[in-house]
């Protein structure tokens, strides 16, 4: 995905199935960081790979860190240095990882080294500040070397003093606090901080603490306003640790199972996470989705009315996940309201802007505050086509995947930001949306191929003619002179089918055999293989495989039964065997081949009751499917019947 500058996603009408989620960032981080200030050696398992954890090893490896990568990426082996980092000088590009240049930056301040340390020009603009001002009260020396309170930043060789507690605002970043907590320990003297006003993201701190402690650092604390480390302090190896996975990352895809029907699971976090942003599940709890959990899983899914309800939610504790519901909103009933976000002003991009700009697009009315964000979904339903911009940010692009859920074909400009944290979240996301498919089945002569063709084109869908698979087996077959009771060959032939679709044109192994396939002897050889149960299993996964955005109009005899039996709609067409039998004569006449009527009468009623009869995917109507007989219809009749039928499918689909 790295330079494609923009990827297209949907319109997707439903969302399901199981993702195995990347590490944590910010455990990641946090544990690369401790484990190199560390004695001894800690082995990381699960750990992220993605741009913010590249820059930090980077980092560590710049400042005399061990750090041995396994030939799985996930895996590495790191030697602390017992408390001080080996270089006493060193230029630091952290990019726009502030998970990585905030702690850098407070232990590097404690260090007795020269360093410089600088991002990507929106980390320019994050402030730093209050971290800043709190290490200088301690005798560090840092320099500003473009803008007072921002990166980058200039540490020099300080004489710390013996200062005893050290002030810092709570409301700006909780990354500051915990950047602080980190260092303190190398100081080697009991130190107090004092929180002034309100802490935010609580939980990121109290992960930051739990971490330590796996470290051997516990830090006493009264409330959330005063953290004390002690004299001793000392950061031993814990020799093995394990990073869960990003509850941040699981928001959206919870999200897409509430929004999208479900269930979505999400393996890697649970009950047992340390993350603050596993509590997104009591956000979709409160609009109403069914969420059950364990341990180590999450899984989610729509409300059993399929309609979400808004909310009205302080969002302070999650403000990462928080953004998710922003999304969610645009499904709700009604005006949703998102508070206590100010912090997103100070991210990857001012998100609270962002959002709103982003939001507008499809169709939401959004009102912006300096810490909230109030969502109203639009009353005739979202723009059916939009294109998002994400400010090179990994969140926007995230989230705005989910609108894509509605129905919605979403353009994401720059996709590639996402490798900030999830380097291949669109990949995990398209393996759980599923394109809406209309599944018409009937016997032959029904009329089915040429209507189902037609539908297709009429909406912009992809076409599937199962039944030219079948047919394709037994040209095969014939040629081949195998006989059509070896199951075992045929269904051999049926897994290796080289098959294409071109246009109108059916294509084996480069030959044009549009029109082989519909002789009559291969469609009497047709009819026998697919009684076979190997060669339906062998050619199950060649027809889903054609289920892909915008959708999907496939023909067949048990396309809504067992193929795609969750098809938004499943039509049966039927006809009587005279029509069928004069349309078949009809079709052979004007290609100039010869057929009694009575014979074509004959073969239709034998085919029928084989494909009715046979043990392995009969052909019958399916349950709820609509039945449409074309005796008396026109082409066009048929066709208008079953696109009245597809736009109210579509319309009820479960995101809408």
């Amino acid at each position: 995905m790295k330079g494609t500058p923009y990827i297209e996603l949907g319109p997707f009408y439903g969302a399901a199935g199981t993702v195995r989620l990347p590490g944590s960032k910010s455990i990641s981080n946090r544990v690369l960081l401790l484990a190199a200030l560390a004695r001894g050696e800690t082995r990381i398992r699960d750990l992220l790979i993605s741009d913010d954890t590249d820059r930090m090893v980077d980092a560590l490896v710049r400042l005399g860190v061990t750090v041995e990568r396994a030939a799985d990426p996930t895996r590495c082996r790191i030697v602390g240095c017992g408390g001080r980092f080996p270089a006493r000088s060193a230029q630091l590009f952290l990019g726009n990882a502030g998970t990585a240049l905030r702690p850098l930056t407070a232990v590097l301040a404690l260090n007795g080294g020269h360093y410089r340390v600088s991002g990507v020009p929106r980390m320019h603009e994050r402030p730093i500040g209050d971290l800043v001002d709190a290490l200088r009260s301690i005798g560090a020396r840092i320099r500003y070397l473009e803008r007072e309170g921002y990166p980058p930043l200039e540490i020099l060789p300080a004489q710390l003093n013996a200062v005893a507690t050290v002030r810092m605002r709570g409301e700006i970043s909780s990354q500051f606090l915990s950047a602080l907590l980190m260092a303190l320990p190398l100081l080697g003297r009991e130190t107090t901080v004092e929180v002034v006003g309100e802490l935010i993201s609580k939980p990121y701190v109290e992960m930051t603490l739990d971490l330590m402690a796996r470290f051997g650092v516990s830090v006493a604390r009264e409330g959330w306003a005063r953290f004390r480390v002690a004299a001793d302090a000392a950061y031993i190896a814990p020799g093995e640790i394990h990073v869960e996975g990003d509850a941040s990352g699981a928001s959206y895809f919870l999200a897409a199972g509430a929004i999208g029907g479900g269930p979505v699971r999400v393996e890697g976090v649970g009950r047992s996470s340390i993350q603050g942003d596993v509590r997104f599940v009591e956000v979709l709890q409160a609009c109403g989705a069914r969420v059950d959990m364990g341990d180590r899983w999450i899984e989610a899914r729509a409300p059993e009315s399929g309609r979400l309800r808004a909310v009205d939610l302080d969002l302070n504790h999650i403000p990462d996940a928080g953004m998710t519901l922003a999304i969610v909103a645009l499904f709700c009933d009604g005006t949703s309201r998102l508070r206590n976000v100010g912090s997103w002003r100070v991210k990857e991009t001012d998100r609270i802007v962002a959002m709103a700009n982003e939001l507008r697009k499809v169709g939401a009315s959004v009102e912006e505050g300096p810490d909230y964000l109030i969502v109203t979904p639009p009353a005739t339903g979202l723009r059916p086509d939009v294109a998002i911009d994400t400010y090179d940010d990994h969140r926007i692009a995230m989230c705005f995947s989910l609108v894509s859920l509605g129905g919605v074909r979403v353009r994401i400009n720059d996709p590639a930001c996402v490798s900030k944290t999830f380097p291949d979240y669109f990949e995990r996301f398209a393996a759980i949306t599923a394109a809406p498919v209309i599944a018409i089945d009937g016997p032959s002569g029904s009329g089915k191929g040429t209507i189902a063709q037609r539908v297709a084109q009429a909406l912009g869908f992809h076409y599937l003619d199962s039944g030219a698979l079948y047919r394709l087996v037994a040209l095969h077959a014939l040629r081949s002179r195998v006989s059509l009771d070896d199951s075992e060959r045929l269904a051999q032939a049926a897994r290796s089918l080289p098959v294409a679709f071109s246009g109108t044109r059916i294509m084996l192994a480069g030959e044009d055999v549009t029109e082989a396939i519909r002789t009559e002897d291969v469609a009497e050889a047709a009819s026998r293989v697919a009684a076979i149960p190997a060669v339906r299993q062998a050619l199950m996964q060649l027809q889903r495989s054609f289920r892909r955005p915008p959708g999907l109009v496939a023909e067949g005899r048990d396309m809504g039964s067992v193929v795609f039996p969750d098809a938004v709609l499943k039509v049966f067409l039927t006809a009587s065997v005279e029509a069928r039998a004069e349309r078949r004569h009809k079709q052979l006449i004007d290609k100039g081949l010869n057929a009694t009527l009575a014979a074509l009468l004959r073969d239709i009623e034998q085919r029928d009751a084989r494909d009715t009869r046979r043990s392995v995917a009969p052909l019958q109507k399916s349950a709820g499917a609509q039945v449409l007989d074309t005796t008396c219809l026109t082409i066009e009749e048929a066709v208008d019947r079953v696109l009245d039928w597809s736009a109210e499918a579509l319309r009820r689909a479960p995101s809408h």
